[in-house]
């Protein structure tokens, strides 16, 4: 029943507390068992407590009337009164003995006192001096389980002030013979120094923890791992060279050189492993050198880890993951970290399918290539219906938006903010939707829509200056001086339709911050409106403001109300004469409570009754942003002041008494030293008046006139901004300042105007991408370079027909992850194509080779059409191309289709010889602009020269492949579905060490050069093989290395056949080396 370690009493005090109906029922409960236990205190009746006297406290070892004979009396009395504390009740009456068993010879009731104490006494509480020399004796005691009880006490009894008195003890125990009093003690010194860096110093403590590192015993490590943890998250530099140390005790964990009693479930040590590797996370962060020591051990513990497959060796590979995605990156563990997450994402379980979202949340922002490979698990789980792995998804949907799939990403937060009712998430939720609407809007009049919609939602949760950047977005509009007036003027007449759709049919809760923002707008410009007349608006404010409404006024508050009034005003001058229910809410107000409210209203009826035709010039249209001329000297009083005087008025002096002004006025005149004085002169007007421009966000590429960043309002649609991406930043003015972060923000909204092929044209990711190795060829490549030899490829086999519910899981998934490297931008369905499809050209016969002894002078190469113009945000038809085709004709936009190759260039003029045909010379448009760096394509005199872009073209199946001529938007629909991906990464060549030279190599194999981006030397191609029923698409990045004469070459092969892909990626292996 009770057991033989619990009185009846207790017992039954136990079981009436967890069978309590309600908290009154329980604190009634509590306050019986507290008349009780008072009363065995102060009768004594149960001679309950025994103790030895402790030091100061008079008559507390006594006996008499005193609770002091039955040990286990004493023990459970302590525990009644902590059950007292812990449900909310007062207990002091008991913490005297709690002091007293703290001196006990048991250790049981010594630590039964200890626990009292720590748990129930404040800082400044004064039983803390008393057990000061109790808990010296035990510090120093032979006894072990003393001196670990003592341990245990100072680490939540002793305050910064006591430090000084116990630390001596604690650093001596560090040396003690027993494992268990060492691993206690390092916590207890680290704790002293978090109380008192004084007392215990940073450098001793780094010394000691150094040292306990190195224990004999294993747990005695371990515990000093925590203390290194904690010390390096808040300074890191005294640890950097322990990472040889920390790597050799994870490997000898891995390998099994603990005893068996550190394994759980089969796994060696787990809370060690994590604890390690989470010690070389924040080491190796921002540190190359430091985490290339890390790599391999890493890899090793995260193989073993994902090898035993349950739950412990899971927890080690999610913290493994972290690691991987802090430090410096490495394109393998990347892959393998890569290989982790979908794992955990494809798992059944929620926690692990939560530890996967957790883990792409963490790799997402500085490798978002890896987030395209799950884009449907993402999908999922956002229909989960799991609230803790929605909310997780939800914060992975705020990290990877991009300015492609901004729109998107806020329709979905915005969804879930309208069914969510949980105060902490919608707070959360509208803070995001705020910052992504902010930086990422594709244009002003998206970003109105989106703002005005959460203001509907939550409006009580904005931040007001979201709606002061949302009036000075309408005010200013794009804020660029070489815009057109009229963008302006349409931005403000969608404005005032949307908040005047609104006013028609108002909600039942109207937040004040949506009150004020319509009030102000339809103020402001309701005279722009074309579905509502400016009378009829009126008379809406009006019912607005007579509604009696609390809730459809933002809570009534008078501020709000004056507000309105004054937009009622506003719009009356605009109208030219007051309705009547205008005049009647004036009428009414002039009565109102609200003295501000009602003086506003009594000169507004006084300037309608007397001076009507001053309307324009009081309430003029369209004057928010004209500057007020101010009269410092109040010189317009001047006549009134003269007229006065002469008629006997008396000049006004300054009062003698006066004595606060005294430094600045004298005899009522005022001095021309006013250097100490109130400032009234105006400042200058400025050029251009700061918080203009089309709401330029954290991140926005757009910068004001003088190079700063603006307000932090929204990217807007100004068409004044370059279309091409600069490639050389802009001069910084002070280089000590925090400068403005360019990455993951479009230039651009909408259509781009005709640029060369060459300029970026789409926002590019800056972080360097890595090639998968988890990817490889699925077919061995043929002999040879460029699969001379090959036996012909047979046609794919056809892909499965997908269900109407995996095809919306594919398009929302496309919009979701549109603008991450990887992944198909997002795009709205495709019109049907017409059904004829344009014949691929043959590839020429090569020209027979012929002897000349003079240097054949190459053709000036053809002037290059304009760029085709296409979309960042939608998706052209196929077919732009540089040169004309022979037959114009669209084909279907998913599927790979042959074009027709671009007609040779005319011969050159030969000199005679003996063979009657001339040898076609290739133009190169890079080598006549100098991007080559020297090199040239012309033969040597007196040698054979042979067509070099027939000998260097890359063949697959005998035949050379055709260049794909595709635009960079159709490059990315393409890249997602190819199958088969055959990475090359060079670590260092000499051979190609710019940009330039990759795309040559490129073209001369018979590539298209699709696009370069010199911001980031990346450049991608694309051609077609096997006589158009392969496609390859080659994405290639150059990392320039220290010293210039080298550079890094990773490239990425995607194609529809995998021979086709291995083939080409050997190819460019070797042209590149």
């Amino acid at each position: 029943m009770s057991g033989m370690h619990l009185s009846r009493e207790f017992f039954e005090l136990i079981k009436a507390i967890g069978e309590s109906k309600s908290k009154q029922e329980e604190d009634r409960i509590i306050a019986r068992e507290v008349m009780t236990l008072k009363k065995k205190l102060e009768s004594g009746g149960d001679k309950t407590i025994s103790s030895a006297p402790i030091p100061g406290v008079p008559g507390s070892g006594g006996s008499g009337n005193t609770l002091n004979t039955n040990k286990k009396k004493a023990k459970e009395f302590l525990v009644r009164v902590l059950y007292v504390e812990m449900l909310g009740h007062d207990g002091s009456f008991g913490y005297i003995k709690g002091v007293e068993l703290a001196a006990s010879q048991s250790i049981v009731h010594k630590r039964t006192g200890y626990l009292l104490c720590s748990c129930c006494l404040s800082p400044e509480h004064e039983f803390r001096f008393m057990l000061i020399n109790q808990m010296q004796r035990d510090l120093v005691s032979s006894n072990l389980l003393e001196s670990c009880g003592a341990l245990l006490a100072v680490t939540n009894l002793i305050t910064p002030d006591l430090v000084s008195t116990v630390s001596t003890q604690v650093v001596g125990l560090l040396e003690h013979s027993a494992e268990t009093v060492r691993k206690k003690a390092i916590v207890c010194l680290h704790r002293l120094h978090q109380l008192n860096d004084d007392a215990v110093s940073k450098q001793e403590l780094v010394e000691k923890t150094r040292r306990m590192l190195c224990d004999r015993d294993p747990a005695v490590m371990g515990a000093t791992l925590n203390v290194i943890e904690a010390m390096a998250r808040v300074d890191v530099q005294p640890f950097k060279d322990l990472v040889p140390s920390l790597i050799s005790i994870l490997k000898q964990i891995c390998e099994r050189r603990l005893p068996s009693e550190y394994d759980y479930h089969r796994i060696p040590a787990p809370w060690m492993q994590m604890k390690i590797v989470r010690i070389l996370s924040i080491i190796g962060k921002n540190d190359q050198q430091a985490s290339e020591g890390m790599y391999e051990i890493l890899g090793d513990c995260l193989r073993k880890a994902e090898e035993a497959g349950i739950n412990a060796s899971n927890a080690i590979a999610y913290e493994c993951v972290r690691t991987i995605t802090a430090i410096y990156p490495n394109p393998v563990l990347l892959d393998a970290a890569g290989n982790s997450i979908s794992r955990f994402l494809s798992s059944r379980s929620q926690n692990l399918r939560y530890l996967g979202v957790t883990g792409l949340a963490s790799i997402v922002e500085r490798h978002p290539k890896y987030a395209a490979e799950h884009q449907l698990a993402v999908i999922e789980c956002l229909e989960d219906r799991d609230e803790t792995l929605l909310r997780k998804t939800l914060d992975l949907l705020y990290r990877m938006t991009n300015p492609v799939n901004v729109e998107f990403i806020t329709e979905k937060l915005l969804h879930f903010l309208r069914g969510s009712t949980d105060p902490y998430l919608r707070k959360d939720l509208t803070g995001k939707i705020c910052r992504i609407a902010e930086r990422y809007a594709p244009n002003n009049a998206w970003y109105v829509r989106t703002i005005t919609e959460l203001f509907k939602i939550a409006g009580d949760l904005v931040d007001p200056a979201v709606a002061t950047n949302l009036m000075s977005l309408v005010a200013e509009g794009t804020g660029d001086e070489n815009d057109d007036e009229e963008a302006d003027r349409v931005l403000r007449k969608q404005a005032v339709e949307l908040y005047v759709n609104l006013l028609s049919k108002p909600p039942n809760r109207m937040p004040r911050v949506l009150v004020e923002t319509m009030a102000w707008v339809l103020g402001e410009y309701g005279y722009l409106s074309s579905v509502m007349p400016l009378d009829t608006i009126i008379d809406g404010m009006c019912r607005l403001l007579e509604s009696g409404s609390a809730a459809k006024l933002g809570g009534g508050l008078p501020s709000t109300r004056r507000l309105v009034l004054s937009a009622i005003m506003k719009m009356v001058a605009q109208y030219g004469s007051c309705p009547a229910m205008a005049a009647k809410v004036i009428d009414d107000y002039t009565k109102s409570s609200d003295p501000d409210a009602q003086k506003r209203c009594l000169e507004f009826q006084t300037i309608l009754t007397t001076a009507p035709h001053m309307l324009g010039e009081i309430f003029p249209v369209d004057a928010s942003l004209e500057d007020v001329d101010v009269d410092v000297n109040l010189g317009f009083l001047d006549g009134l002041v003269t007229e006065a005087i002469s008629n006997g008025a008396r000049p006004y002096q300054k009062p003698e008494d006066d004595d606060d002004d005294d430094g600045v006025f004298g005899s009522g005149v005022l001095r021309t030293d006013t250097s100490s004085a109130f400032k009234m002169t105006p400042y200058e007007k400025p050029s251009t008046v700061p918080g203009q421009g089309t709401m330029r966000g954290f991140g926005s590429a757009s910068m004001g006139p003088g190079g700063s960043a603006n307000t932090a309002l929204p990217p807007g649609g100004s068409g004044a901004i370059n279309p091409q991406v600069n490639s050389s930043p802009a001069p910084v003015s002070n280089p000590g300042e925090p400068q403005l972060v360019l990455r993951n923000v479009a230039n651009v909204w909408g259509k781009q105007a005709p640029a060369p092929l060459a300029a970026a044209t789409v926002p590019s990711n800056h972080t360097q991408t890595y090639p998968s190795s988890k990817n490889s060829f699925s077919a061995p490549a043929p002999s040879g370079y460029g699969g001379f030899g090959s036996p012909p490829v047979s046609a794919p086999a056809p892909q499965p027909v997908k269900t109407a519910e995996q095809l919306e899981k594919e398009r929302l998934a496309a919009a979701l992850f549109g603008g991450i490297s990887g992944a198909p931008p997002p795009a709205p369905v495709p019109p049907p194509a017409p059904a004829a499809t344009p014949q691929m050209a043959q590839p020429p016969a090569p020209a027979p080779v012929q002897q000349q002894s003079v240097p054949v002078p190459a053709p000036a190469p053809p002037a290059p059409a304009p760029a085709a113009e296409f979309d960042l945000l939608d998706i052209g038809a196929w077919g732009a191309d540089d040169t004309a085709v022979s037959a114009p004709s669209t084909v279907e936009m998913l599927t790979p289709s042959p074009f027709s190759e671009p007609a040779p260039p005319a011969p050159a003029a030969e000199p005679p010889a003996s063979e009657p045909s001339p040898t076609p010379v290739s133009s190169d448009p890079f080598a006549d602009a100098g991007l080559l760096d020297g090199y040239s394509q012309a033969p040597a005199p007196t040698l054979p020269v042979a067509d070099s872009s027939a000998s260097t073209k890359f063949e697959f199946g005998g035949v050379p492949v055709a260049p794909l001529v595709i635009s960079t938007a159709q490059f990315g629909q393409q890249w997602g579905p190819c199958p088969h991906t055959s990475p090359v990464s060079i670590p260092s060549s000499s051979n190609v060490c710019t940009l330039a030279q990759l795309m040559s190599i490129c073209e001369k194999a018979g590539l298209h050069r699709v696009e370069e981006i010199a911001a980031t030397n990346e450049g991608i191609s694309a051609c077609m093989g096997g006589g158009g029923s392969s496609v390859a698409l080659v994405h290639g990045k150059v990392t320039p290395l220290p010293g210039g004469s080298s550079s890094r070459i990773d490239v990425t092969v995607k194609s529809t056949d995998a021979q086709l892909g291995g083939s080409l990626a050997m190819y460019l292996q070797n042209m590149i080396r």
